[in-house]
Protein backbone atom coordinates (compact mmCIF):
# COMPACT_ATOMS: atom_id res chain seq x y z
CA UNK A 1 0.00 0.00 0.00
CA UNK A 2 1.01 3.64 -0.99
CA UNK A 3 1.91 6.22 2.01
CA UNK A 4 -1.07 8.30 0.52
CA UNK A 5 -3.60 5.25 0.79
CA UNK A 6 -2.37 4.29 4.47
CA UNK A 7 -2.60 7.90 5.72
CA UNK A 8 -6.35 8.19 4.17
CA UNK A 9 -7.11 4.60 5.27
CA UNK A 10 -5.80 5.76 9.26
CA UNK A 11 -8.10 9.09 9.03
CA UNK A 12 -11.20 7.03 7.90
CA UNK A 13 -10.47 4.08 10.63
CA UNK A 14 -9.73 6.89 13.38
CA UNK A 15 -12.74 8.78 12.48
CA UNK A 16 -15.11 6.20 11.97
CA UNK A 17 -14.67 4.56 15.69
CA UNK A 18 -14.94 8.34 16.92
CA UNK A 19 -11.36 9.32 17.76
CA UNK A 20 -10.33 12.65 18.87
CA UNK A 21 -6.98 12.44 16.95
CA UNK A 22 -4.91 10.24 15.00
CA UNK A 23 -1.16 9.44 14.54
CA UNK A 24 0.12 9.17 10.70
CA UNK A 25 4.07 9.34 9.58
CA UNK A 26 5.53 13.31 9.40
CA UNK A 27 5.97 12.88 5.64
CA UNK A 28 6.23 15.79 3.70
CA UNK A 29 3.16 15.36 1.95
CA UNK A 30 1.32 14.36 4.96
CA UNK A 31 2.10 17.53 6.66
CA UNK A 32 0.50 19.22 3.50
CA UNK A 33 -2.71 17.24 3.40
CA UNK A 34 -2.94 18.09 6.76
CA UNK A 35 -2.62 21.45 6.05
CA UNK A 36 -5.39 21.14 2.94
CA UNK A 37 -7.63 19.59 5.59
CA UNK A 38 -6.89 21.59 8.44
CA UNK A 39 -7.91 24.89 5.37
CA UNK A 40 -10.69 23.26 4.58
CA UNK A 41 -12.18 22.61 7.79
CA UNK A 42 -12.33 18.88 7.84
CA UNK A 43 -9.61 18.30 11.21
CA UNK A 44 -9.78 20.40 14.67
CA UNK A 45 -5.84 20.83 14.12
CA UNK A 46 -2.14 19.08 13.45
CA UNK A 47 0.75 18.73 15.19
CA UNK A 48 4.51 17.71 15.02
CA UNK A 49 5.11 16.03 18.12
CA UNK A 50 7.97 13.02 18.64
CA UNK A 51 7.93 11.93 15.52
CA UNK A 52 4.51 12.06 14.58
CA UNK A 53 2.15 13.96 12.96
CA UNK A 54 -0.99 13.95 15.18
CA UNK A 55 -4.65 14.94 13.48
CA UNK A 56 -6.86 16.08 15.75
CA UNK A 57 -10.67 14.97 14.23
CA UNK A 58 -13.47 17.20 14.21
CA UNK A 59 -17.01 16.26 14.71
CA UNK A 60 -20.57 17.91 15.14
CA UNK A 61 -23.22 17.65 17.90
CA UNK A 62 -23.47 15.92 20.65
CA UNK A 63 -23.61 12.80 19.08
CA UNK A 64 -20.18 13.31 17.22
CA UNK A 65 -21.34 13.03 13.72
CA UNK A 66 -18.25 12.92 11.88
CA UNK A 67 -17.15 15.80 9.72
CA UNK A 68 -15.13 13.86 7.14
CA UNK A 69 -17.82 11.28 5.48
CA UNK A 70 -15.64 10.14 2.92
CA UNK A 71 -12.40 9.84 1.89
CA UNK A 72 -11.53 8.25 -1.13
CA UNK A 73 -8.10 7.43 -2.88
CA UNK A 74 -8.68 8.53 -6.86
CA UNK A 75 -4.95 7.98 -8.76
CA UNK A 76 -2.87 4.99 -7.61
CA UNK A 77 0.38 3.62 -8.15
CA UNK A 78 -0.36 0.80 -10.84
CA UNK A 79 -3.32 3.59 -12.02
CA UNK A 80 -2.60 7.40 -12.31
CA UNK A 81 -5.22 9.69 -13.04
CA UNK A 82 -4.74 13.09 -14.48
CA UNK A 83 -6.35 16.34 -15.77
CA UNK A 84 -5.79 19.60 -17.08
CA UNK A 85 -7.46 22.51 -15.87
CA UNK A 86 -10.07 22.66 -18.14
CA UNK A 87 -11.07 19.24 -16.61
CA UNK A 88 -10.89 20.00 -13.10
CA UNK A 89 -14.50 18.75 -11.57
CA UNK A 90 -16.77 20.19 -8.61
CA UNK A 91 -17.08 17.78 -5.80
CA UNK A 92 -20.88 18.21 -4.17
CA UNK A 93 -21.32 21.93 -5.87
CA UNK A 94 -18.03 22.74 -4.24
CA UNK A 95 -19.19 21.34 -0.59
CA UNK A 96 -16.54 18.41 -1.00
CA UNK A 97 -12.73 18.83 -2.34
CA UNK A 98 -10.43 17.08 -4.33
CA UNK A 99 -6.65 17.10 -3.68
CA UNK A 100 -4.16 17.68 -6.90
CA UNK A 101 -1.01 17.11 -6.92
CA UNK A 102 0.70 19.92 -9.24
CA UNK A 103 4.06 21.07 -10.78
CA UNK A 104 3.68 24.18 -7.72
CA UNK A 105 2.81 21.79 -5.30
CA UNK A 106 -0.48 19.46 -3.44
CA UNK A 107 -3.56 21.94 -3.38
CA UNK A 108 -7.04 21.64 -3.77
CA UNK A 109 -9.02 21.84 -7.16
CA UNK A 110 -10.37 25.11 -5.76
CA UNK A 111 -7.15 26.68 -6.26
CA UNK A 112 -6.03 24.94 -9.13
CA UNK A 113 -8.83 26.27 -10.96
CA UNK A 114 -7.82 29.71 -9.82
CA UNK A 115 -4.24 29.53 -11.15
CA UNK A 116 -5.20 27.51 -14.29
CA UNK A 117 -3.15 24.44 -13.45
CA UNK A 118 -4.04 20.51 -13.58
CA UNK A 119 -1.89 17.58 -11.86
CA UNK A 120 -2.59 14.76 -10.88
CA UNK A 121 -5.94 13.91 -8.87
CA UNK A 122 -4.83 12.02 -5.65
CA UNK A 123 -7.57 12.07 -3.69
CA UNK A 124 -11.84 13.03 -3.18
CA UNK A 125 -12.93 14.36 0.69
CA UNK A 126 -15.97 15.26 1.58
Amino acid sequence: MDIISQTLTSIRNANYCKNQFVCIPPLFINKQLASILKTEGFIESFKNIDNKLILYLKYKGHDQIPILTNLQRISTPGRRVYINSKEIPQLFGGLGIFILSTSKGIMTNKQAQKIKLGGELICSIW
